[in-house]
C-alpha cells in the first residue's frame, strides 16, 4: 500500500541528501522536493482525467506512490495542492515564453501574444483547467499564498511585452488589471458563461484598451 511504502522523509532521509530551495524559498532536501513534485504530478494527472472531484488525497497518495501523511507535510488541503499545481503550470509557461519571447509589434500586440499563448495552453486541458481555477477560487489561506506567487510569476511573464523605457508604475498597474481580467475570463469559461474564444477576445480587447494609447 502507498501509505506504508513511503518512509517518513524527516526520519529516514539520507543525512547526505542535499538541501534545495523551491520557488518560495522553502528549504527541502532533494528527496523531499522529489516527493512534493510526485504529489503535484499525481494531482495534475487525476484532475486532467476526472476534474476537481477526482482529486482525493488517498488517490493522490496511491498515484504518486507516497504515504498519505507525506501529502499533508506539503499541502494543507486539496485546494492548496491544486493551487500549487497551477503555480507549477505558470512556472512552465514562464520558461516557454522566455525561450520564445514576443519581439515584434506594439506593446499591446506583444501582450496579446503572451496572453493568447497562456489561454491556448489551458484550452488544451479543459478538465484540468476547470479544476485548477476552482481551487484558486478557494478562501483557504494557503491558496492565497499560491495566488500571490502566481501573480509574481505572471507579472514577470507579462513584463516581457513592455519596452525597457516604459513607465514602471503604469506597467505594474496594467499587469495587475490584466491579471484580474484574465482570471475573471477563465471563471466565465469554466462556469460555462463564455466560450474559450470569447475569453481570448475579451483579453485582447482589454489589452488594446489599456495599452494602445502608449504606442
Amino acid at each position: 500500500m502507498a501509505e506504508t511504502s513511503d518512509p517518513d522523509p524527516e526520519v529516514s532521509g539520507d543525512a547526505t541528501d542535499a538541501v534545495v530551495a523551491n520557488g518560495r524559498g522553502d528549504q527541502l532536501t532533494r528527496s523531499q522536493a522529489a516527493r512534493r513534485e510526485r504529489v503535484i504530478r499525481a494531482a495534475i494527472d487525476l484532475a486532467a482525467t476526472g476534474g476537481y472531484d477526482a482529486v482525493q488525497m488517498r488517490d493522490v497518495a496511491a498515484h504518486g506512490q507516497v504515504a498519505l501523511g507525506t501529502i499533508y507535510r506539503y499541502f494543507t488541503s486539496k485546494d492548496h495542492l491544486l493551487a500549487a499545481a497551477q503555480v507549477e503550470w505558470v512556472t512552465d509557461l514562464e520558461h516557454r515564453v522566455g525561450q520564445r519571447p514576443p519581439r515584434h509589434g506594439t506593446t499591446a500586440e506583444r501582450m496579446v501574444d503572451i496572453l493568447r499563448r497562456a489561454t491556448r495552453a489551458m484550452e488544451r486541458e479543459p478538465t484540468l483547467t476547470a479544476a485548477l481555477v476552482t481551487a484558486m477560487s478557494s478562501p483557504d489561506p494557503a491558496v492565497a499564498e499560491c495566488q500571490s506567487e502566481l501573480g509574481v510569476i505572471m507579472g514577470r511573464i507579462q513584463a516581457q511585452a513592455f519596452p525597457e523605457d516604459f513607465d514602471p508604475d503604469v506597467q505594474r498597474r496594467v499587469i495587475r488589471a490584466l491579471e484580474f481580467i484574465w482570471f475573471t475570463s477563465l471563471l466565465a469559461w469554466v462556469n460555462g458563461w463564455a466560450g474559450i474564444g470569447e475569453t481570448s477576445d475579451e483579453l485582447a480587447s482589454a489589452t488594446h484598451l489599456l495599452l494602445d494609447q502608449f504606442d
